[in-house]
């Protein structure tokens, strides 16, 4: 697929935030092209093509699902975020857990998007160059989102587990050349995350009882997809063969938020960190039961588009 089809075909994956759903776009019996498609995109949308420089608010925001990061990097106390961990034996209609789902971003026009690859790759994004992009973006060293810059820019350069395969996707092009790489070249993708069915005023630590029976989606492949803090969208994607288990389910908060949220059980994580921050949630060492979470709103997870429940 070149570069300006791809463009052009694949949408702004940064309106998952907002929508959290996706149609497939089937093959077109001539271009020979696949792609994904959003739920109400607006063609016509001004903003979505801007290529203007949207410097984010470099925010608190950590990775909680990087296995090769530990608690002490993500938190100097327990962060209510870290509730989206849970184990297996959990995940039953009618049990009640105490999680905060974090608010996506409301509008998808306040916040940058998924740049195109030529945009990205004009800005070098490595550790090494970290003095030039906090120059590029006006950002002091040993600022705040100097700091926040490094973590994540750490983390993407981290090893990658036994058997792992990671990338942080700065780009449209880079994202999907990743999802096809372990997804299959010619293969049409679905795009799974979490959102609200009924919203509170705000999104607050709560307890959730899981009101509809847990679905299993079969699928042999996913690609887990994080978003990570820096001045434009980045996101942390990885993939681990093995026995990943993927569920749907709806839980039903007590202020009255209701939420059709996507989990994925992680059932080997010998290889993780024993510092990982799954464990110290849950009181569980590496290897001794699956480790599950639930997506947020603005992270998600893709499979072929052949998968089902």
């Amino acid at each position: 697929m070149d570069s300006k089809a791809l463009v052009s075909c694949v949408l702004l994956l940064h309106l998952l935030i907002v929508l959290g759903a996706c149609d497939i776009i089937p093959k077109a019996k001539d271009s020979g092209t696949n792609a994904i498609r959003l739920q109400g995109m607006d063609a016509n949308n001004p903003h979505r093509n801007d290529k203007t420089h949207h410097v984010a608010h470099v925010h608190e925001k950590k990775s909680m699902h990087d296995p090769s990061l530990s608690s002490s990097h993500m938190m100097h106390q327990m962060d209510p975020r870290a509730t989206v961990f849970f184990v297996l034996d959990d995940l039953k209609l009618g049990k009640t857990l105490s999680i905060l789902f974090p608010d996506g971003d409301p509008s998808p026009l306040s916040s940058p998007y998924l740049w195109p690859r030529e945009q990205a790759d004009a800005i070098p994004f490595s550790l090494a160059k970290l003095p030039q992009i906090l120059q590029h973006f006006s950002f002091p060293q040993g600022s705040h989102q100097a700091q926040v810059m490094e973590h994540t820019l750490r983390a993407c350069e981290t090893k990658p587990m036994k058997g792992e395969s990671r990338a942080c996707a700065t780009s449209y092009e880079s994202l999907v050349d990743f999802a096809r790489k372990i997804l299959g070249l010619n293969t049409d993708i679905e795009v799974l995350s979490t959102h609200r069915l009924a919203k509170s005023n705000a999104a607050r630590l709560q307890n959730y009882t899981i009101t509809e029976a847990p679905k299993r989606i079969s699928t042999l492949k996913m690609v887990g997809c994080h978003n990570m803090p820096y001045p434009f969208i980045v996101f942390g994607c990885h993939y681990q063969p093995g026995d990943n288990n993927l569920y749907r389910t709806v839980l039903s908060g007590e202020n009255g938020d209701r939420v059709e949220a996507t989990a994925r059980c992680h059932m080997d994580t010998s290889q993780w960190s024993h510092d990982h921050v799954s464990f110290r949630v849950l009181g569980i060492e590496p290897g001794t039961a699956p480790v599950c979470h639930f997506f947020p709103a603005e992270d998600f997870v893709l499979v072929p588009s052949t998968s089902s429940i």
